[in-house]
């Protein structure tokens, strides 16, 4: 996380001089400021978690923050008011102080309950005063390349479904039940694919706009332009899915047509429920190929539709020679490009369905994530659970294109 430095005591050295052991100077001296901070820190979780309003705005400071910019007041927590909340917590993690003015560096961490197994953990920075000895919080913002909360961008509206959680801010209801009626859609299409061993359930964060988007991600809105939904979460096989989020472009999102939005929740669900064992072994061209092929899995669409920039190179004679690189999904303004990798992907997927069968895709994939690192993984994944090679799977996959594409 973004903490600069731990806050520590003060402790004296312990030397040996030659004439005779000495003494050990005085033990340490804790940081009183700290702990009062800390202690500051946690009654305003409490009243978070508590829903005490009151409680909360006894922690702000009541004329402003450390540099005399006004406080937002409660704006902060009447927004995250329907937010169902299991934990929320603060970690001092570092504290520089100027008199009566200092900044704390700060771990937070919550669950939205019923939903999240860990938590979501996020840096903050809170400038803080202190009057009459006391500490008070003048602002708390995300630190440095932290990602905004949703909270912080407007009042945070939920809607319910049966097997999915969607929070907005800035959408109507109507629209949010929407994204709740397809996310319920694709949890069991999720299941029917991967089988039930995951959580089952997905939380959907629909903000106003693509910048609210990149915001929410950390990262500048050109890097999502034309993306209707990414999953956040740590990869990893932990046997735990940690606080995944399916976020929404909105604008991308609205030009897909009813089929193309169902698709698009679906492979973002096959993330969630993949993700325990999706590893850094796991390349791209099978972790997306996997998810599109839950995503279209049953409707109807043939290869040609579904992968028509693959099907038009393939009619011109240009088969690619290789599996998708992961640098290939990278999104550098080479939409077709990115198309191709995506399609090529889903087309291996499907071929190993239609030769193997899908429970040895679903073994593939899990014997790959399972190496943790790449080198070796494809290919001893290749040969235990399908028998072959990287090279003879590359010329029947090459084969697959000509004969189902072009």
């Amino acid at each position: 996380m973004a903490g600069r430095g731990r806050v520590r005591g003060t402790a004296a050295a312990c030397a040996l001089l030659l004439a005779g052991p000495a003494g050990c100077g005085a033990p340490a001296t804790p940081d009183t400021q700290a702990t009062a901070v800390q202690r500051l820190l946690d009654h305003r979780a409490t009243a978070v978690l508590h829903r005490d309003r009151p409680a909360f705005l006894a922690t702000q400071a009541p004329t402003g923050d450390a540099a005399g910019r006004p406080v937002a007041g409660a704006a902060g927590f009447d927004n995250l008011r329907a937010l169902p909340l299991a934990a929320w917590s603060y970690r001092l993690t570092a504290l520089h102080r100027t008199g009566d003015r200092a900044t704390a560096d700060a771990e937070l961490r919550y669950r939205v309950e019923g939903y999240d197994r860990v938590p979501v953990t996020t840096a903050r920075v809170l400038r803080l005063v202190r009057t009459d000895g006391r500490w008070y919080v003048g602002s708390d913002e995300p630190a440095r390349r932290a990602p905004e909360q949703l909270w912080e961008q407007g009042v945070v509206e939920t809607v319910r479904g049966t097997r999915s959680l969607v929070l907005g801010v800035g959408q109507p209801r109507r629209v949010l039940r929407g994204y709740a009626r397809l996310a319920d859609r694709a949890v069991p299409a999720v299941d029917g694919a991967w089988g039930a061993r995951w959580p089952g359930h997905v939380v959907v964060v629909v903000p106003r706009s693509l910048e609210a988007m990149a915001g929410l991600l950390g990262a500048p809105a050109s890097d999502y332009r034309g993306i209707a939904a990414v999953t956040t979460g740590e990869a990893g096989g932990t046997g735990q899915t940690p606080a995944d989020r399916i976020v929404v472009n909105p604008d991308a999102y609205a030009m897909l047509g009813g089929s193309g939005k169902q698709v698009v929740l679906s492979h973002e669900t096959t993330h969630v429920a993949t993700r325990a064992v999706t590893t850094a072994a796991t390349p791209l061209w099978l972790s997306e190929g996997y998810a599109d092929w839950v995503g279209y899995r049953g409707d109807g669409r043939t290869p040609a539709q579904v992968a028509p920039e693959l099907d038009r190179s393939v009619a011109l004679g240009r088969v690619p020679a290789a599996l998708p690189a992961d640098a290939d999904f990278a999104f550098s303004g080479d939409a077709g490009r990115l198309a191709r990798a995506y399609e090529g992907g889903w087309m291996a997927c499907r071929l190993i369905v239609d030769r193997w069968g899908r429970s040895r895709l679903n073994d593939f994939y899990r014997a790959v994530g399972a190496h943790h690192r790449r080198a070796g993984a494809v290919e001893d994944a290749l040969k235990k659970v399908l028998g072959t090679t990287p090279e003879a799977f590359t010329r029947q996959w090459r084969a697959y294109l000509k004969a189902r594409l072009g």
